[in-house]
Protein backbone atom coordinates (compact mmCIF):
# COMPACT_ATOMS: atom_id res chain seq x y z
CA UNK A 1 0.00 0.00 0.00
CA UNK A 2 1.36 3.36 -1.33
CA UNK A 3 1.87 6.40 1.19
CA UNK A 4 -1.14 8.44 -0.19
CA UNK A 5 -3.42 5.49 0.25
CA UNK A 6 -1.89 4.80 4.21
CA UNK A 7 -2.95 9.17 4.49
CA UNK A 8 -6.13 8.64 2.47
CA UNK A 9 -7.42 5.72 5.05
CA UNK A 10 -5.74 7.45 8.28
CA UNK A 11 -7.43 10.76 7.22
CA UNK A 12 -10.99 9.01 7.26
CA UNK A 13 -13.03 9.79 10.10
CA UNK A 14 -13.32 5.70 10.94
CA UNK A 15 -15.40 6.62 14.97
CA UNK A 16 -18.24 8.30 12.45
CA UNK A 17 -18.08 5.76 10.07
CA UNK A 18 -18.76 2.68 12.88
CA UNK A 19 -21.80 4.92 14.19
CA UNK A 20 -23.12 5.35 11.32
CA UNK A 21 -22.84 1.25 10.40
CA UNK A 22 -24.29 0.81 14.00
CA UNK A 23 -27.42 2.67 12.93
CA UNK A 24 -27.65 0.36 10.01
CA UNK A 25 -27.64 -2.69 11.70
CA UNK A 26 -29.95 -1.25 14.43
CA UNK A 27 -32.23 -0.37 11.67
CA UNK A 28 -31.61 -3.42 10.04
CA UNK A 29 -32.54 -5.86 12.62
CA UNK A 30 -35.81 -3.61 14.26
CA UNK A 31 -37.01 -3.65 10.36
CA UNK A 32 -37.13 -7.23 10.72
CA UNK A 33 -38.72 -6.78 14.00
CA UNK A 34 -41.71 -4.95 12.66
CA UNK A 35 -42.65 -7.46 10.09
CA UNK A 36 -41.77 -10.37 11.66
CA UNK A 37 -43.48 -13.59 10.36
CA UNK A 38 -42.64 -16.88 11.73
CA UNK A 39 -43.23 -18.48 8.86
CA UNK A 40 -40.41 -17.00 6.89
CA UNK A 41 -37.40 -16.82 9.18
CA UNK A 42 -34.41 -15.58 6.84
CA UNK A 43 -33.26 -11.94 7.11
CA UNK A 44 -32.56 -11.84 3.41
CA UNK A 45 -36.11 -12.78 2.14
CA UNK A 46 -36.29 -10.23 -0.65
CA UNK A 47 -39.45 -10.06 -0.61
CA UNK A 48 -39.45 -8.53 2.61
CA UNK A 49 -39.03 -5.15 3.75
CA UNK A 50 -36.19 -6.23 5.84
CA UNK A 51 -34.83 -8.64 2.84
CA UNK A 52 -34.87 -4.96 0.68
CA UNK A 53 -33.33 -2.86 3.47
CA UNK A 54 -30.34 -5.40 3.15
CA UNK A 55 -30.31 -4.70 0.05
CA UNK A 56 -30.33 -0.83 0.44
CA UNK A 57 -27.61 -1.02 3.11
CA UNK A 58 -25.13 -3.25 0.37
CA UNK A 59 -25.88 -0.17 -2.08
CA UNK A 60 -25.73 2.34 0.23
CA UNK A 61 -22.27 1.22 1.25
CA UNK A 62 -21.02 1.30 -2.63
CA UNK A 63 -21.92 4.22 -2.99
CA UNK A 64 -20.28 5.34 0.44
CA UNK A 65 -17.45 3.84 -1.30
CA UNK A 66 -17.63 5.54 -4.36
CA UNK A 67 -18.15 8.77 -2.51
CA UNK A 68 -14.71 8.34 -0.61
CA UNK A 69 -12.58 7.40 -3.85
CA UNK A 70 -13.63 10.34 -6.02
CA UNK A 71 -11.72 13.75 -5.63
CA UNK A 72 -12.91 16.09 -3.44
CA UNK A 73 -13.43 19.14 -5.92
CA UNK A 74 -16.39 16.63 -7.06
CA UNK A 75 -19.10 18.05 -5.20
CA UNK A 76 -18.56 21.42 -5.05
CA UNK A 77 -17.47 22.01 -8.95
CA UNK A 78 -21.20 19.51 -9.82
CA UNK A 79 -23.32 21.23 -6.84
CA UNK A 80 -25.27 23.53 -9.29
CA UNK A 81 -26.07 20.29 -12.04
CA UNK A 82 -27.06 17.73 -9.18
CA UNK A 83 -29.35 20.53 -7.53
CA UNK A 84 -30.92 21.38 -11.12
CA UNK A 85 -31.66 17.73 -11.90
CA UNK A 86 -33.05 17.18 -8.15
CA UNK A 87 -35.39 19.80 -9.05
CA UNK A 88 -35.97 18.22 -12.45
CA UNK A 89 -37.08 14.95 -10.25
CA UNK A 90 -39.35 17.43 -7.99
CA UNK A 91 -41.41 18.41 -11.12
CA UNK A 92 -41.39 15.05 -12.80
CA UNK A 93 -42.62 13.36 -9.63
CA UNK A 94 -45.22 15.64 -10.09
CA UNK A 95 -46.42 14.24 -13.25
CA UNK A 96 -45.73 10.94 -13.66
CA UNK A 97 -45.34 9.86 -9.50
CA UNK A 98 -46.95 7.49 -7.89
CA UNK A 99 -49.33 8.58 -4.95
CA UNK A 100 -48.76 6.83 -1.70
CA UNK A 101 -50.87 7.50 1.70
CA UNK A 102 -51.95 10.88 -0.04
CA UNK A 103 -48.20 12.07 -1.10
CA UNK A 104 -47.14 11.85 -4.85
CA UNK A 105 -44.02 11.20 -3.83
CA UNK A 106 -42.52 8.06 -5.40
CA UNK A 107 -41.30 7.65 -9.06
CA UNK A 108 -41.60 3.79 -9.62
CA UNK A 109 -38.51 1.96 -11.21
CA UNK A 110 -40.13 -1.55 -11.60
CA UNK A 111 -39.86 -4.68 -9.40
CA UNK A 112 -41.41 -3.45 -6.46
CA UNK A 113 -38.71 0.04 -5.52
CA UNK A 114 -39.17 3.27 -6.24
CA UNK A 115 -37.18 6.62 -5.69
CA UNK A 116 -38.60 9.03 -3.84
CA UNK A 117 -36.79 12.76 -5.00
CA UNK A 118 -37.64 14.68 -2.06
CA UNK A 119 -34.82 12.35 -0.11
CA UNK A 120 -32.08 13.64 -2.50
CA UNK A 121 -33.50 17.38 -2.21
CA UNK A 122 -32.06 17.92 1.01
CA UNK A 123 -28.10 16.51 -0.07
CA UNK A 124 -28.61 18.38 -3.44
CA UNK A 125 -29.87 21.95 -1.43
CA UNK A 126 -27.30 21.69 0.73
CA UNK A 127 -24.18 21.43 -1.70
CA UNK A 128 -25.65 24.33 -3.56
CA UNK A 129 -25.98 26.07 -0.43
CA UNK A 130 -22.67 25.89 0.50
CA UNK A 131 -21.28 26.43 -2.78
CA UNK A 132 -23.18 29.53 -2.74
CA UNK A 133 -22.67 31.11 0.57
CA UNK A 134 -18.37 29.88 0.41
CA UNK A 135 -18.10 31.86 -2.39
CA UNK A 136 -16.12 35.07 -2.76
CA UNK A 137 -17.64 38.25 -1.20
CA UNK A 138 -20.77 36.46 -0.27
CA UNK A 139 -22.36 37.13 3.07
CA UNK A 140 -25.50 36.02 4.83
CA UNK A 141 -25.83 39.62 5.97
CA UNK A 142 -26.13 41.04 2.79
CA UNK A 143 -29.56 41.32 1.34
CA UNK A 144 -29.01 40.19 -1.84
CA UNK A 145 -27.28 37.43 -0.75
CA UNK A 146 -29.48 36.67 2.17
CA UNK A 147 -32.41 36.62 -0.48
CA UNK A 148 -30.47 34.32 -2.83
CA UNK A 149 -29.72 31.47 -0.50
CA UNK A 150 -33.53 31.44 0.59
CA UNK A 151 -34.65 30.91 -2.89
CA UNK A 152 -32.23 27.85 -2.81
CA UNK A 153 -34.36 26.56 -0.17
CA UNK A 154 -37.68 27.39 -1.02
CA UNK A 155 -37.80 26.46 -4.49
CA UNK A 156 -37.67 22.82 -3.50
CA UNK A 157 -39.72 23.44 -0.62
CA UNK A 158 -42.36 24.61 -3.00
CA UNK A 159 -42.12 21.64 -5.19
CA UNK A 160 -42.25 19.14 -2.51
CA UNK A 161 -45.83 21.17 -0.98
CA UNK A 162 -46.81 20.62 -4.35
CA UNK A 163 -46.97 16.67 -3.85
CA UNK A 164 -47.60 17.70 -1.09
CA UNK A 165 -45.22 16.03 1.49
CA UNK A 166 -45.98 18.68 4.64
CA UNK A 167 -43.53 16.74 6.49
CA UNK A 168 -40.32 16.67 3.94
CA UNK A 169 -41.06 20.25 3.50
CA UNK A 170 -40.40 21.28 7.13
CA UNK A 171 -37.08 19.82 7.48
CA UNK A 172 -35.46 22.33 4.62
CA UNK A 173 -36.65 24.90 7.23
CA UNK A 174 -33.80 22.98 9.73
CA UNK A 175 -31.37 25.27 7.25
CA UNK A 176 -32.09 28.19 9.14
CA UNK A 177 -28.85 27.18 11.67
CA UNK A 178 -26.73 27.06 8.79
CA UNK A 179 -27.29 30.42 7.96
CA UNK A 180 -27.26 31.41 11.84
CA UNK A 181 -23.73 29.76 12.14
CA UNK A 182 -23.19 31.96 8.33
CA UNK A 183 -23.57 35.20 10.66
CA UNK A 184 -27.50 35.54 10.11
CA UNK A 185 -28.91 37.75 12.70
CA UNK A 186 -29.89 35.55 16.12
CA UNK A 187 -33.08 38.01 15.72
CA UNK A 188 -34.50 35.78 12.94
CA UNK A 189 -34.47 32.59 15.34
CA UNK A 190 -36.33 34.84 17.96
CA UNK A 191 -38.97 35.68 14.78
CA UNK A 192 -38.92 32.63 14.29
CA UNK A 193 -39.66 31.11 17.77
CA UNK A 194 -42.93 33.84 18.00
CA UNK A 195 -44.25 32.78 14.76
CA UNK A 196 -44.66 29.34 16.13
CA UNK A 197 -46.01 30.45 19.10
CA UNK A 198 -48.66 32.99 18.20
CA UNK A 199 -49.33 30.24 15.45
CA UNK A 200 -50.16 27.89 18.56
CA UNK A 201 -51.50 30.75 20.74
CA UNK A 202 -53.95 31.62 17.38
CA UNK A 203 -55.18 27.75 17.15
CA UNK A 204 -55.87 27.48 21.65
CA UNK A 205 -57.25 31.38 21.93
CA UNK A 206 -59.58 33.45 20.73
CA UNK A 207 -58.43 35.29 18.03
CA UNK A 208 -59.73 38.71 18.80
CA UNK A 209 -58.27 38.03 22.56
CA UNK A 210 -54.94 37.41 21.04
CA UNK A 211 -55.16 40.75 18.85
CA UNK A 212 -55.90 42.67 21.54
CA UNK A 213 -53.04 41.36 23.61
CA UNK A 214 -50.80 42.18 21.51
CA UNK A 215 -52.39 45.40 20.13
CA UNK A 216 -51.94 46.29 23.95
CA UNK A 217 -48.02 45.17 24.59
CA UNK A 218 -47.14 46.88 21.62
CA UNK A 219 -48.51 50.41 22.29
CA UNK A 220 -46.63 49.80 25.98
CA UNK A 221 -43.61 49.49 24.99
CA UNK A 222 -43.91 52.12 22.56
CA UNK A 223 -44.56 54.46 25.40
CA UNK A 224 -41.64 53.24 27.02
CA UNK A 225 -39.40 53.91 23.85
CA UNK A 226 -40.38 57.04 22.98
CA UNK A 227 -37.26 58.46 22.24
CA UNK A 228 -35.54 55.40 20.53
CA UNK A 229 -37.17 55.79 17.01
CA UNK A 230 -35.12 53.19 15.58
CA UNK A 231 -36.47 50.55 17.96
CA UNK A 232 -40.15 52.06 17.27
CA UNK A 233 -39.85 51.91 13.46
CA UNK A 234 -38.76 47.87 14.30
CA UNK A 235 -41.68 47.33 16.95
CA UNK A 236 -44.68 48.98 14.46
CA UNK A 237 -42.63 46.47 12.18
CA UNK A 238 -43.40 43.51 14.53
CA UNK A 239 -46.88 44.54 15.36
CA UNK A 240 -48.22 45.03 12.25
CA UNK A 241 -46.90 42.02 11.08
CA UNK A 242 -47.93 40.06 14.15
CA UNK A 243 -51.54 40.91 13.92
CA UNK A 244 -51.94 40.10 10.16
CA UNK A 245 -50.20 37.01 10.64
CA UNK A 246 -53.01 36.15 13.93
CA UNK A 247 -55.82 37.27 11.30
CA UNK A 248 -54.22 34.92 8.74
CA UNK A 249 -53.81 31.84 10.77
CA UNK A 250 -57.22 30.10 11.24
CA UNK A 251 -57.98 30.93 7.26
CA UNK A 252 -54.94 28.85 6.28
CA UNK A 253 -55.00 26.46 8.40
CA UNK A 254 -58.45 25.57 7.26
CA UNK A 255 -57.48 26.05 3.85
CA UNK A 256 -53.94 24.83 3.71
CA UNK A 257 -53.14 21.83 5.35
CA UNK A 258 -55.23 18.73 4.97
CA UNK A 259 -57.83 17.21 7.29
CA UNK A 260 -55.54 14.30 8.66
CA UNK A 261 -52.48 16.86 9.24
CA UNK A 262 -55.17 19.51 10.83
CA UNK A 263 -56.55 16.52 12.95
CA UNK A 264 -53.26 15.54 14.12
CA UNK A 265 -52.15 18.88 15.21
CA UNK A 266 -55.62 19.52 17.24
CA UNK A 267 -55.31 16.09 18.74
CA UNK A 268 -51.32 17.11 20.08
CA UNK A 269 -52.89 20.54 21.25
CA UNK A 270 -55.72 19.16 23.28
CA UNK A 271 -58.51 20.79 20.62
CA UNK A 272 -59.89 17.19 20.10
CA UNK A 273 -59.51 13.81 21.83
CA UNK A 274 -60.23 11.09 19.18
CA UNK A 275 -57.57 7.81 20.22
CA UNK A 276 -59.98 5.72 17.34
CA UNK A 277 -59.27 8.27 14.95
CA UNK A 278 -56.71 10.85 14.36
CA UNK A 279 -54.91 9.93 17.61
CA UNK A 280 -54.52 6.13 17.12
CA UNK A 281 -51.45 6.13 15.70
CA UNK A 282 -49.42 8.37 18.66
CA UNK A 283 -51.80 6.36 21.19
CA UNK A 284 -50.34 2.75 20.11
CA UNK A 285 -47.20 4.11 19.76
CA UNK A 286 -46.94 5.43 23.21
CA UNK A 287 -48.55 2.30 24.29
CA UNK A 288 -45.99 0.04 22.82
CA UNK A 289 -43.14 2.17 23.90
CA UNK A 290 -43.91 2.04 27.35
CA UNK A 291 -44.81 -1.62 27.35
CA UNK A 292 -41.16 -2.29 27.04
CA UNK A 293 -40.15 -0.42 30.47
CA UNK A 294 -36.64 -0.40 31.37
CA UNK A 295 -35.11 -3.43 29.23
CA UNK A 296 -37.34 -4.39 26.72
CA UNK A 297 -39.78 -7.52 25.81
CA UNK A 298 -36.56 -9.07 24.04
CA UNK A 299 -35.87 -9.63 20.32
CA UNK A 300 -38.87 -10.67 18.21
CA UNK A 301 -40.88 -10.56 21.18
CA UNK A 302 -42.83 -7.31 21.17
CA UNK A 303 -46.63 -7.82 21.50
CA UNK A 304 -47.46 -4.26 19.89
CA UNK A 305 -45.07 -4.92 17.02
CA UNK A 306 -45.85 -8.56 16.53
CA UNK A 307 -49.85 -7.80 15.73
CA UNK A 308 -49.40 -4.68 14.00
CA UNK A 309 -51.37 -2.25 16.58
CA UNK A 310 -49.00 0.19 14.96
CA UNK A 311 -49.16 1.40 11.52
CA UNK A 312 -45.95 2.30 9.48
CA UNK A 313 -44.05 0.47 11.95
CA UNK A 314 -40.98 -0.35 9.99
CA UNK A 315 -41.03 3.41 8.58
CA UNK A 316 -41.95 6.55 10.86
CA UNK A 317 -42.57 4.60 13.77
CA UNK A 318 -39.48 2.09 13.88
CA UNK A 319 -38.90 3.48 17.20
CA UNK A 320 -41.75 1.78 18.78
CA UNK A 321 -40.21 -1.54 18.03
CA UNK A 322 -36.60 0.01 19.60
CA UNK A 323 -38.98 1.17 22.99
CA UNK A 324 -40.95 -2.14 22.78
CA UNK A 325 -38.49 -4.83 22.13
CA UNK A 326 -35.24 -3.20 23.71
CA UNK A 327 -36.83 -0.81 26.68
CA UNK A 328 -35.72 2.69 27.98
CA UNK A 329 -32.00 1.51 28.43
CA UNK A 330 -32.16 0.26 24.49
CA UNK A 331 -33.89 3.49 23.55
CA UNK A 332 -31.27 5.48 25.29
CA UNK A 333 -28.61 3.83 23.47
CA UNK A 334 -29.92 4.66 19.56
CA UNK A 335 -30.65 8.46 20.95
CA UNK A 336 -26.94 8.36 22.71
CA UNK A 337 -25.75 7.04 19.39
CA UNK A 338 -27.31 9.83 17.49
CA UNK A 339 -26.16 12.45 19.83
CA UNK A 340 -23.09 11.09 19.21
CA UNK A 341 -23.19 11.35 15.52
CA UNK A 342 -24.20 15.14 15.71
CA UNK A 343 -21.50 16.38 18.06
CA UNK A 344 -18.99 14.60 15.83
CA UNK A 345 -20.16 15.72 12.94
CA UNK A 346 -20.33 19.73 14.24
CA UNK A 347 -16.56 18.79 15.24
CA UNK A 348 -15.74 17.50 11.75
CA UNK A 349 -17.27 20.89 10.70
CA UNK A 350 -15.62 23.42 13.20
CA UNK A 351 -12.03 21.99 11.69
CA UNK A 352 -12.43 22.51 8.26
CA UNK A 353 -9.94 25.11 6.38
CA UNK A 354 -12.33 25.14 3.63
CA UNK A 355 -15.91 27.71 3.95
CA UNK A 356 -17.41 24.77 1.39
CA UNK A 357 -16.67 21.86 3.83
CA UNK A 358 -17.39 23.65 6.76
CA UNK A 359 -21.03 25.07 5.83
CA UNK A 360 -21.69 21.72 4.32
CA UNK A 361 -21.13 20.04 7.66
CA UNK A 362 -23.52 22.22 9.56
CA UNK A 363 -25.97 21.26 6.63
CA UNK A 364 -25.69 17.69 7.63
CA UNK A 365 -25.92 18.51 11.29
CA UNK A 366 -28.76 20.15 10.61
CA UNK A 367 -31.03 18.13 8.48
CA UNK A 368 -30.07 14.70 10.59
CA UNK A 369 -30.78 16.41 13.70
CA UNK A 370 -34.31 17.57 12.52
CA UNK A 371 -35.33 14.46 11.22
CA UNK A 372 -34.15 12.91 14.58
CA UNK A 373 -36.25 15.14 16.93
CA UNK A 374 -39.27 15.34 14.72
CA UNK A 375 -39.67 11.35 14.55
CA UNK A 376 -38.80 10.26 17.64
CA UNK A 377 -41.08 13.05 19.14
CA UNK A 378 -44.10 12.08 17.16
CA UNK A 379 -43.75 8.84 18.27
CA UNK A 380 -43.80 9.89 22.24
CA UNK A 381 -46.53 12.02 21.73
CA UNK A 382 -44.79 15.44 21.69
CA UNK A 383 -45.01 16.38 18.32
CA UNK A 384 -47.66 16.08 15.48
CA UNK A 385 -47.66 13.43 12.89
CA UNK A 386 -45.66 14.28 9.67
CA UNK A 387 -44.38 11.59 8.14
CA UNK A 388 -40.49 11.59 8.22
CA UNK A 389 -37.97 9.17 8.68
CA UNK A 390 -35.50 8.25 11.54
CA UNK A 391 -32.03 8.69 9.52
CA UNK A 392 -29.90 5.15 8.64
CA UNK A 393 -32.94 3.23 10.85
CA UNK A 394 -36.50 3.70 9.28
CA UNK A 395 -36.79 1.46 6.11
CA UNK A 396 -36.51 2.71 2.93
CA UNK A 397 -34.19 2.97 0.14
CA UNK A 398 -34.23 6.91 -0.84
CA UNK A 399 -34.03 7.70 2.49
CA UNK A 400 -30.61 5.65 3.48
CA UNK A 401 -28.98 5.95 0.22
CA UNK A 402 -29.60 9.64 0.69
CA UNK A 403 -27.96 10.03 4.20
CA UNK A 404 -25.22 7.94 3.24
CA UNK A 405 -24.38 10.36 0.44
CA UNK A 406 -25.10 13.47 2.81
CA UNK A 407 -22.79 11.70 5.75
CA UNK A 408 -19.94 10.30 3.81
CA UNK A 409 -19.51 13.50 1.18
CA UNK A 410 -18.72 15.50 4.41
CA UNK A 411 -16.29 12.58 5.83
CA UNK A 412 -14.92 12.94 2.50
CA UNK A 413 -14.27 16.83 2.73
CA UNK A 414 -12.91 16.08 6.39
CA UNK A 415 -10.31 13.47 5.06
CA UNK A 416 -9.05 16.06 2.82
CA UNK A 417 -8.72 19.23 4.96
CA UNK A 418 -5.65 19.42 5.53
CA UNK A 419 -4.33 19.54 1.51
CA UNK A 420 -6.84 21.86 0.29
CA UNK A 421 -5.57 23.45 -3.13
CA UNK A 422 -8.08 26.44 -3.42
Amino acid sequence: MSSNERGFFRNIDWVTILIYLCLCTIGWFNIHAAVYDETNRSLFDTDTNYGKQFIFIMVSLVVAMIILLLDYRFFSALAPPIYIVTVLLLILVLVIGRNVGGNQAWIPLGGGFRLQPSEFAKLATVLLLAKYLSGTNIKITDTESFFISAGIILLPMALIMLQPDTGSTLVFCSLIFVLYREGLSPYFLIIIALTATLFILSLLVSQWLLVAAIAIIGALLVFFNLRNRKFIFGLLVWIIGSLGFVLAVKPLYTNVLQDHQRARIDELLGITFDPRGAGYNVAQSKIAIGSGQLWGKGYLKGTQTKYSFVPEQSTDFIFCTVGEEWGFVGSLIVIGLYLFLLLRVIHIAERQHMAFSRIYGYGVASIIFFHVLINIAMTIGLMPVIGIPLPFISYGGSSLISFTALLFILLKLDSNRTGYTY
